[in-house]
């Protein structure tokens, strides 16, 4: 080191100072931005798991502690005196809304939940066999096409017009592209309901009879859509950021995401969990024995739910999930056999010392999967309930970068590993 602000990296005979970077709490960084301009050479960081992409204020995770943040508030704290409306606000703006702030963001959600008629159209060209994040993603880019006049990123007031409609209508497509794949009618949103209701009764109303919210089941998925409202640089945020740095406009940035998010190592992870559940169950619930297999080299069974790239301790959304299940499955009188699978799973892989070494502990996807069938919801919906979840972060992380004039397009660099030159074939010589 040179001195307290300025990092030395040596190549050869040549030392090229790198500015340190430091946040307010967590990791610092060395400011290698003009590494390649002054020394030729570029870093190589596969996957960007040791890549600072950007400066944020949004949330903070220290993995090591098992702590989450958004905007400075433990995430325990949200899911037990929050609402997901309210988080969303924190979570975009930057503060929790006052009672006149709240109100306004509330009813904007509120008057902003229809889709225009013409898209239901749309839901008509799909076969029932369409997975339902194939209809929300380019249903989501397709409002693009409703609103031309408001999708300037650089106009702090399109943006701000945009914000609640995103927020309220990606509820509404996912509710209809729930009832599209079951062959059911839409249920149009009710304005008296609030934000969850709202989306259970659009779920599982139909209109030949009346259908009345569970508050217990709303407010579980309140909590539910606290917990994966943000998460710092994940993929899913990072490909919003990625694709809204080239100043394209809000929905085709969301619907990028929701494209990310369906991968099976993201967002798909605990749909993943519930079939691994299902399958244990199959075989006679032995859990000694799934342990057995994933430990087992030549095995292809997988143990799903464990371990996370970010956290070395126990993520903190996991317990605040598993609380909520032994909460509402005893209010509801409600067994669930894979929950007692799963809580007998996460036992014995506790007391493994193969598991504690490796610092494999539940994350939250484990629980959140069996959590969603306590809600009734179908599995083919659970990449799409993480949506619901994430996009307000989403949203923060797109108008963060808009806002805060280092905004550069993405495009990472490469180490280039092919045929340095080759001549040209002509088509009949070739073999």
């Amino acid at each position: 080191m040179a001195n307290d602000d300025v990092a030395e990296l040596k190549i050869g005979s040549k030392v090229y100072p790198l500015p340190i970077v430091a946040g307010t709490i967590g990791d610092e960084g060395l400011d290698i931005r003009k590494l390649r301009q002054d020394s030729g050479y570029i870093t190589l960081d596969s996957g960007y798991g040791n890549t600072g992409a950007c400066k944020s204020a949004i949330t903070f995770i220290d993995g090591e502690k098992g702590i989450l943040r958004y905007r400075g508030i433990p995430i325990e704290i949200l899911a037990e005196k929050s609402t997901f409306v309210e988080t969303s606000y924190l979570l975009i703006y930057g503060h929790l809304p006052n009672k006149a702030e709240l109100s306004d963001f509330s009813n904007k959600l509120r008057y902003h939940s229809l889709i225009h008629e013409d898209m239901l159209h749309f839901y008509d060209g799909y076969p029932s066999t369409a997975h339902p994040m194939a209809i929300l993603s380019s249903m989501v880019c397709s409002l693009s096409a409703y609103y031309p006049d408001s999708l300037d990123p650089k106009d702090p007031e399109q943006v701000d017009h945009l914000i609640p409609r995103v927020l309220s209508k990606l509820r509404t497509i996912a509710a209809y592209s729930y009832k599209k794949s079951i062959g059911q009618p839409v249920v149009y949103p009710r304005n008296s309901l609030r934000y969850c209701e709202n989306f259970l009764h659009m779920m599982f109303a139909v209109p030949s009879e009346p259908y009345e919210v569970d508050p217990d089941i709303a407010a579980a998925l309140n909590m539910l859509l606290i917990l994966h409202a943000d998460h710092e640089q994940n993929c899913s945020t990072s490909t919003v950021r990625l694709v809204g740095s080239s100043d394209a406009n809000l929905f085709a940035s969301i619907a990028a995401g929701i494209c990310a998010l369906w991968g099976p190592k993201h967002g798909g992870a605990n749909q993943a969990v519930v079939e691994m559940l299902e399958e244990i169950q199959r075989n006679g619930g032995d859990v000694q024995k799934a342990l057995a297999l994933s430990k087992d080299k030549d095995s292809h069974f997988k143990l799903m739910g464990f371990g996370h790239r970010v956290y070395k301790n126990f993520d903190p959304r996991a317990k605040v999930i598993k609380a909520q299940c032994d909460t509402l499955l005893g209010k509801l009188k409600k067994a669930d056999p894979l929950l007692d699978i799963a809580r007998r799973l996460e036992e014995e892989a506790l007391r493994d010392p193969y598991f504690a070494d490796r610092k494999l502990y539940p994350n939250v996807d484990f629980y959140s999967g069996v959590l969603y069938r306590v809600l009734n919801i179908p599995i083919n919906m659970y990449t799409v309930m993480f949506s619901l979840g994430r996009l307000p972060g989403w949203i923060a992380h797109w108008r963060e970068m808009h806002l805060g004039g280092d905004e550069r397009i993405g495009r990472p660099r490469q180490i280039y590993t092919g045929t340095v030159e080759a001549p040209y074939i002509p088509l009949m010589e070739r073999r």
